[in-house]
């Protein structure tokens, strides 16, 4: 049975949301405040934590730096702030996804579902391949047409960024935060030349620019 930390300071969202997730197959436990969850992460094992940002005595923000000083295990925000700020921050802390309030079970338990079935398959999930190019993140190694790749640390994450997601549209802002850090002060351009030095090592278009929006991997290389 997989275990759920659930941090919620409402106490009738807790409740409710113990009981549908125990009605779903999971095993729960619940803390209201960010001290009592961290207390709860350190003294028990979780599968999966869903992470309110509104909480007293620590934030939810707080409480995700420490649980990720310590462990890689999946984050789930449920939040009220819909901002792009705060998903920003959220993502930069490499948070798993959101749930905004007010969110429906069903997608909350298929967001649940996706991203512990994407944990479960272990290195085969560390292994991105898109054509003739493959990514394995756990040896942190590329490869092009069986040929290694050389790619900066950066060059490398963003572009297993894409291979993860397919579909999925990054703006310079996510990419920075992700990537660079929430308090990272630069010229957001930097994402640009990163991604034309990639383009020029890859030699095949892997990553396709978003006019006006930003980038994502390329449906079709070319």
């Amino acid at each position: 049975m997989k275990r759920i930390l659930i941090v919620e300071d409402e106490p009738d969202i807790q409740e409710f949301l113990c009981a549908y997730l125990a009605d779903a197959g999971y095993g729960t436990a619940a803390a209201g405040d960010g001290v009592e969850a961290l207390a709860l992460f350190q003294a028990q094992p979780f599968d999966l934590v869903l992470l309110d940002i509104m909480l007293p005595k620590i934030d939810g923000f707080g409480v995700c730096e420490v649980i990720r000083s310590q462990s890689q295990v999946p984050i789930l925000m449920l939040t009220a702030l819909d901002g792009e700020a705060e998903q920003l921050r959220g993502f930069g802390l490499d948070i798993d996804d959101y749930v905004t309030k007010p969110f429906s079970m069903p997608v909350l338990l298929e967001k649940i579902r996706v991203i512990l079935r994407r944990r479960a398959g272990g290195e085969e999930e560390d292994c991105l391949r898109r054509g003739d190019l493959l990514l394995n993140r756990t040896a942190r190694e590329a490869f092009l047409d069986g040929h290694p790749l050389e790619l900066t640390v950066r060059e490398f994450d963003l572009l297993a960024t894409f291979l993860a997601s397919p579909g999925r549209v990054f703006t310079r802002e996510m990419l920075l935060a992700k990537l660079w850090g929430y308090d990272f002060y630069g010229d957001e351009r930097v994402v640009d030349s990163h991604i034309k030095n990639l383009r020029h090592k890859l030699g095949k278009d892997y990553i396709e620019t978003v006019r006006g929006v930003g980038y994502r991997a390329a449906k079709k290389t070319t």
